[in-house]
């Protein structure tokens, strides 16, 4: 099996390539959605949590508010490398999993959208880079989000840029056209790992 990162900036469509390759029945499994199931399911995460952010509103109803939990941590490095410190190890036992449920599977792959921001390229054989212009990206964000500029450029400055991405990635794939464009590209992705 080759394991492969999906991974780009916010908003440069990782989540559309996502569903591109699960609808020609690759597995495919976002960190993303791991953290979010882990939010809801995950007690001894949660004990961590209120532990680790005592004193922070990020709980609506007894259950972590992800958007306030965002405000929270993109003000302050600190407390983002705080959550990441607490999430990290679950969020990589649940993709080592997945390997093992599809060990058969010539190709797996995940959706890290911080791949190079967390060091976890070790996870894999090979890196698929999403990328969108920057003025693309911000569009998608604020409407997607309901962000205003100012949240968003922090969001996105949050990031390695994009450029600084690509010079490691195996393969980049553009975001900036159409859906037909974008399974083009997938398509000869696939091509070339074959």
């Amino acid at each position: 099996m080759i394991k492969i990162a999906i991974t780009g900036n916010i908003a440069a469509g990782k989540s559309v390539i996502e569903r591109i390759l699960s609808d020609l029945h690759y597995p495919v499994v976002d960190t993303d959605k791991i953290v979010h199931y882990l939010f809801k399911n995950s007690q001894d995460l949660n004990i961590q949590l209120r532990e680790s952010f005592a004193g922070y509103d990020i709980y609506t109803d007894d259950l972590i508010d992800r958007r306030k939990l965002a405000k929270v941590v993109f003000a302050d490095k600190k407390l983002l490398k705080r959550l990441e410190a607490n999430t990290h190890p679950y969020i990589i036992d649940e993709v080592l999993k997945f390997f093992e449920r599809n060990s058969n599977a010539n190709f797996c792959f995940v959706s890290v959208p911080l791949l190079y921001e967390v060091n976890w390229t070790y996870l894999f054989d090979k890196v698929i880079m999403v990328a969108a212009n920057d003025d693309i990206r911000m569009q998608r964000l604020m409407m997607r989000r309901n962000l205003t500029k100012k949240e968003a450029l922090k969001r996105m400055n949050a990031q390695i840029p994009q450029e600084e991405k690509i010079k490691f990635a195996d393969f980049v794939i553009y975001n900036n056209t159409n859906y037909i464009d974008l399974n083009r590209q997938i398509n000869d992705v696939l091509c070339r790992l074959i």
